[in-house]
């Protein structure tokens, strides 16, 4: 393995950069933070950084203008100007301080030092700090229009052009133009450099914080359907057998009086159903359970169609009249599709005992043929023909219903039966890779 360091991720820089091995050395990693701090500091107090570069451009380039002697012009074969000290301090003043505003109203900053300097050279004056126009320029390329950019680049051209006529008596126009055209250029190039250079920067952030949220979106997404899921099995789970349990205890509670064996059969399918509930229980807390250390006990699979015929013996355990018949190969569905014809007809069954009570009849029909599955519940309601109501729970009972078939493209439709009672259907078409499956459990 290599003993090079590793660069640490700086999220200003583009992901090449990352990559880069110069990104890890001690020199280039003090630079970035440091210019971190910088753009910080510049974020929290955008005008000291403003202030710092009119005081640098102050001390480099005026403060050489006004101490300057006359020998320094005999050099030249150029007859400049040589303004009064009042003046050549305004026309700094003019170039200058306009810098102030050079990021918040660059178009303004750059005309006010364009206007200056057109009139510094008017008056055949030249001053060391007409570099400010090329700050200005540079600027107006990074923080302004394009638009502004190109009205601004025609007036920088036809000012220049008058330098370079006032410059002729000295260097040639073509010399002095190609000297002053290169700057206003690189001026122009460096500025729409950077600004390209931020904006892809700015898109890269930007992309990384809406990934982030993507990520957070998808997890929390993920967190609710698992909620839903657990709800739903616990739903069904505990709401089916607490509610033969109820039943059978309230059935036994009668009976112990008057015939002792029947109550005595009643605590045993009451001990039945617990065991199994638990048991059930258990396989679903240890699918939930993280097993990637260990292997845990082998656990009883999921149930399916073969066990609904234990379904509804455990109801009419509780009272009611359960007649189940079944047709076609349902045993050779897939393991998930069984689930959902033995949890739909579990709730159909457990809501038929407690709103139709213990001495209802119901019917129970599945079928499936080489591209359907169909199941059917039918219940009586309670004595005497009143029809029963609905499932008191909403989002557990008829939707928990209707969210298990509609992952197989199924539906599920509950109504009561015009005779009395209530009828729950749901009908599945099954894909080609559903049949003939030893599928795995869902």
């Amino acid at each position: 393995m290599s003993q090079q360091g590793t660069a640490s991720f700086d999220p200003d820089l583009p992901p090449a950069a990352v990559d880069d091995p110069l990104s890890g050395h001690p020199v280039f990693v003090r630079w970035s933070r440091a210019s971190q701090r910088v753009r910080q500091a510049d974020r929290d107090h955008p005008w000291v950084l403003d202030t710092v570069v009119v005081a640098l451009v102050l001390l480099v380039f005026c403060v050489p203008d006004l101490v300057h002697d006359d020998d320094g012009l005999r050099e030249h074969r150029i007859a400049f100007t040589r303004l009064p000290l009042p003046a050549t301090l305004l026309l700094q003043a003019g170039l200058v301080l306009p810098l102030l505003w050079r990021r918040r109203r660059p178009a303004t900053a750059f005309a006010v030092v364009m206007t200056v300097f057109v009139l510094q050279w008017a008056l055949g004056a030249a001053l060391r700090a007409d570099v400010a126009l090329l700050v200005a320029l540079y600027s107006l390329a990074l923080h302004g229009r394009l638009r502004q950019l190109a009205w601004a680049c025609a007036a920088m051209a036809a000012a220049l052009a008058l330098v370079a006529v006032r410059l002729s008596a000295a260097v040639s126009v073509w010399d002095s133009s190609f000297f002053l055209f290169s700057a206003a250029t690189a001026a122009v190039a460096v500025g729409i450099a950077v600004r390209i250079r931020r904006a892809q920067l700015a898109g890269l952030r930007e992309r990384a914080a809406r990934l982030e949220i993507e990520r957070d979106q998808r997890s929390r997404l993920a967190a609710a359907t698992e909620r839903t899921r657990v709800a739903r099995e616990m739903h069904d789970i505990v709401g089916h057998n607490l509610s033969v349990i109820v039943t059978l205890a309230d059935g036994g509670a009668y009976a112990v009086g008057a015939s002792p064996e029947r109550g005595r059969e009643a605590l045993v399918l009451i001990g039945d159903t617990g065991r199994q509930a638990l048991g059930e229980l258990r396989r679903m807390l240890g699918v939930l359970r993280d097993r990637t250390t260990e292997e845990g006990p082998e656990l009883n699979p999921q149930p399916g169609v073969a066990d609904i015929d234990g379904l509804c013996a455990r109801i009419r355990a509780a009272g009611p009249h359960v007649v189940y018949t079944a047709g076609g190969e349902l045993e050779d569905l897939d393991r998930g599709v069984q689930l959902m014809a033995y949890r739909i007809v579990q709730e159909a069954l457990t809501n038929a005992l407690k709103h139709a009570g213990p001495h209802t009849r119901a019917h129970v029909k599945v079928t499936a043929d080489a591209t359907r599955l169909r199941v059917r519940v039918d219940d009586s309601g309670p004595p005497g023909g009143a029809g029963h109501s609905p499932p008191g729970e909403p989002g557990h009972g008829l939707a928990g219903m209707k969210e298990r078939a509609a992952l197989y493209g199924g539906t599920v439709t509950a109504g009561p039966r015009p005779g009395g009672g209530w009828t729950v259907t749901a009908d599945l078409e099954l894909a080609p890779d559903q049949l003939d499956a030893a599928g795995g459990v869902a």
